[in-house]
């Protein structure tokens, strides 16, 4: 068996995103991947809230404060973060935290989803429309049957089961 390929070698650990700070300036900010127990902090608090929206928890329910919304941040932009802070106004700041975040916790697709629908959910998903075509396109199409040169039986009736009587 051959030697592995180092991974740094093929695999970017950074997220790139253009953003417009609050004096005009657009800049191509580079967002290195967190630390190790870094990353496993972040994942952890965004299983613990999914968790907590699949057991039917109350949108108003608090899953994070604060503190630990601002911890979670930093730690996602890592050397970035006091810098975007001062730079950017507070909704700027979230999307870019929220699409690092993602990025983290899913994958660079997922985050770019994110970044252009700029964090309004119903712009991730296809559109009505789109969605519509795409479930005719699945229900015209033939299926393809067996491949293994087997055929199905036609269902027969089955004779009532008999009963014990006492």
């Amino acid at each position: 068996m051959g030697r592995f390929q180092a991974l740094d070698d093929f695999q970017d650990d950074t997220l790139t995103l253009p953003i417009r700070f609050r004096d005009g300036t657009l800049r191509d900010i580079v967002i290195p991947g967190p630390a190790a127990e870094d990353g496993l902090k972040i994942q952890r608090v965004i299983e613990g809230g999914l968790t907590m929206a699949a057991g039917g928890a109350e949108p108003t329910e608090e899953v994070l404060d604060d503190a630990r919304e601002l911890d979670m941040y930093r730690a996602a932009l890592g050397p970035r973060y006091d810098e975007l802070l001062a730079g950017l106004d507070w909704p700027l700041f979230k999307h870019v935290a929220l699409t690092a975040v993602l990025w983290i916790t899913q994958d660079s697709d997922t985050a770019e989803k994110y970044w252009t629908s700029g964090g309004d959910p119903s712009h991730q998903a296809p559109n009505r429309a789109d969605r519509r075509a795409s479930s005719r396109a699945v229900k015209s199409t033939q299926s393809r049957g067996s491949q293994s040169g087997t055929s199905t039986r036609k269902a027969t009736a089955r004779a009532p089961k008999e009963t014990a009587q006492d």
